[in-house]
């Protein structure tokens, strides 16, 4: 009876062991200005309150389009706060992702009801709001882009253009299948896919929230002389439609738009659809198809050609054949590309007298820009938080993409053969900067000239500004630096202009400062006091290095400990001798009686016995008691 059992646990245990574990997609949606998670019908979506993700304020919202998420708060960034507003979302897993921002309006009645502003993904600009985005019958509320994430952070940015103060209502950051969307040639992890039309035909309203993706689906509400077929439909034709995904397509494509197609009629017989997009653009198309019209039931009964803008792209389209039957998905796509401003799409009948559609997308191919040194943009946030940058600067996101919003004081070259940003020029003079140069400075290893005359910055010039020998121009004058010159400047061998004149630096100009003269280089040393060692400055004595400098003061301060000691033993022996002489001014008149005694002893003595005295060598040494 055991063996049985134990046989089944070590199935179980084995089958556990090798069965790979199901990780569910990465989602985040924030409810920008909320500071309690929220949830909203239909499908119960977690949205997590706005907590440690950017700056700006809170404020409520007014939502203005029905097809934006029903939520109440939002987040606004004031222009004061700077030109760019970031989003930096950390711990993102690597993958493809589906990044949607809404947006919204502040019931402020004080406010700009519409601000127009641009955002960018991962330092791509995606897209450009426009007057009239607001309005309930607009469904551009919102912004959509498909972008690999590699770097495991996502970086979702507002830059301003003056129009108003840019207000956020959501952000969703959702992973869908890494080959979602694959358009063919061209398309990878340098491009971004951005979403510029999205209908689900036959349906008379929009769709938000239809399945459990959270996909937006514009409704097709100016075609509704055309037949419908399925629920939402406007005509008497009812049939609820069981729609299975065929095989081939990505299940990232959501069953719902599936229920519903638009078909043409006898008095229009080819169905026609125009779209605004920008010119000179690359857009990718995709068109869904699905057989739910129950008079269609094989192939052959339903044929047409895809025109798009005149060109032929798709001929004898059959989608019972094509999708493997009746009720069954079928996707085809295509790139193309405008150079004016429309998109005609064009279904024309060849066999049978209708055509049908069930949904289309269309998506602006947007090459991804390439980023700045990760290395030299955390240079660049060192030297922002030393200097105190002023918060109208912002310096949010990356300094040099998106080209259309650098940063302020910041100049960018970009390497065609790295492939990356890297900064080449800073201007930051007469702007009120405080506090002190980081050594990170040095990191900024591309830089060619850097402008911080007229400030109140302090402290030492780092010694590693050497390390930048790409440097042509450095400008530090009129501050408050102190010190000396490094001598790692002498290193600076494509300095053209160094002006450091106007601070309180000290002590010789580096030698090979010095020799640069002669090579037409323009150096500016006056207005510092202590400099010296150049014609132009004061003549400097001689030259000692530091461990000298230090080994005089020590002798020095040897020498004083010294005098100090002398003088200390020269002072307690002249009061000994001064104690010494007090003793003996007090003990003077015992001295001088005993003296008188001893004589008139010895006189005595010498006139008792004349003739019997001796010499006191004779009579040997007299006995004291």
């Amino acid at each position: 009876m055991l063996r049985p059992l134990s046989l089944l646990i070590f199935l179980i245990v084995f089958l556990a062991a090798f069965t790979p574990s199901y990780q569910a997609p990465y989602a985040l949606r924030i409810s920008c200005g909320a500071r309690n998670d929220i949830h909203t019908a239909p499908t119960n979506t977690l949205w997590y309150r706005d907590f440690g993700y950017s700056g700006g304020n809170f404020a409520n919202a007014t939502r203005p389009s029905f097809i934006t998420p029903p939520l109440n708060t939002l987040r606004y960034f004031p222009l004061s706060a700077g030109p760019e507003n970031c989003y930096h979302i950390e711990r993102v897993p690597h993958g493809h992702y589906s990044v949607r921002v809404f947006f919204g309006l502040v019931t402020d009645p004080t406010f700009d009801n519409e601000p127009l502003f641009d955002v960018s993904v991962e330092g791509t600009l995606v897209y450009s709001l426009s007057s009239g985005w607001s309005n309930h019958d607009d469904e551009q509320a919102f912004v959509e882009a498909l972008v690999f994430l590699e770097d495991r952070t996502a970086s979702i940015c507002f830059h301003s253009t003056g129009h108003g103060d840019p207000a956020i209502l959501s952000i969703e950051v959702l992973q869908v299948g890494n080959n979602a969307y694959n358009f063919g040639p061209g398309w990878g992890r340098g491009t971004i896919l951005r979403t510029h039309q999205r209908l689900s035909c036959g349906a008379k309203h929009p769709k938000f929230d239809a399945d459990y993706s959270g996909n937006h689906w514009g409704g097709d509400r100016f075609w509704n002389s055309i037949n419908t077929f399925g629920q939402d439909s406007d005509t008497n034709l009812t049939t609820k439609n069981t729609i299975k995904l065929s095989a081939n397509v990505p299940n990232y494509y959501p069953e719902a738009l599936y229920q519903t197609a638009l078909s043409s009629t006898d008095n229009q017989p080819d169905l026609t659809y125009t779209m605004d997009v920008d010119p000179n653009r690359n857009y990718s198309v995709w068109l869904h198809f699905s057989e739910i019209d129950p008079s269609v039931t094989k192939e052959g009964q339903r044929v047409f050609d895809i025109i798009i803008n005149g060109d032929t792209l798709f001929q004898e389209v059959d989608i019972v054949k094509l999708s493997g039957g009746v009720n069954s998905a079928l996707v085809l796509n295509t790139t193309v590309t405008v150079s004016g401003r429309s998109l005609t799409i064009t279904l024309r009948s060849v066999k049978g007298s209708h055509t049908i559609i069930s949904a289309i997308e269309i998506f602006e191919i947007v090459k991804a820009e390439a980023k700045t040194e990760i290395s030299e943009v955390k240079a660049l946030q060192k030297l922002k938080s030393a200097l105190g940058l002023p918060l109208r600067f912002g310096w949010n996101g990356d300094p040099c993409v998106p080209q259309q919003h650098p940063w302020s004081g910041v100049d960018c070259q970009f390497d065609s053969v790295k492939i990356k940003w890297f900064i080449d020029g800073l201007g930051l003079d007469n702007q009120g900067l405080r506090g002190f140069l980081p050594d990170d400075i040095s990191k900024l290893s591309h830089l060619q000239h850097m402008n911080l005359t007229q400030n109140s910055i302090q402290g030492n010039i780092p010694s590693s500004l050497g390390k930048i020998t790409s440097l042509e121009v450095l400008d530090l004058s009129y501050n408050f630096f102190n010190g000396s010159i490094p001598e790692s400047l002498g290193g600076l061998t494509s300095v053209r202009i160094l002006n450091l004149n106007g601070n309180s630096l000290s002590g010789r100009v580096p030698a090979a400062l010095g020799g640069r003269l002669l090579h037409r280089a323009s150096f500016n040393f006056t207005d510092n006091k202590g400099l010296c060692g150049i014609p132009g400055l004061q003549t400097c004595g001689p030259h000692l290095s530091a461990g000298a400098k230090i080994g005089i003061a020590l002798g020095a301060c040897a020498g004083l400990l010294l005098i100090a000691t002398c003088l200390t033993c020269w002072w307690k022996r002249r009061q000994n001798i001064l104690r010494t002489q007090q003793i003996q001014a007090r003990g003077a008149p015992y001295a001088k009686a005993r003296t008188h005694f001893s004589r008139d002893v010895q006189l005595a003595r010498h006139n008792n016995g004349h003739e019997n005295s001796r010499t006191a060598a004779e009579n040997g040494p007299i006995l004291l008691s």
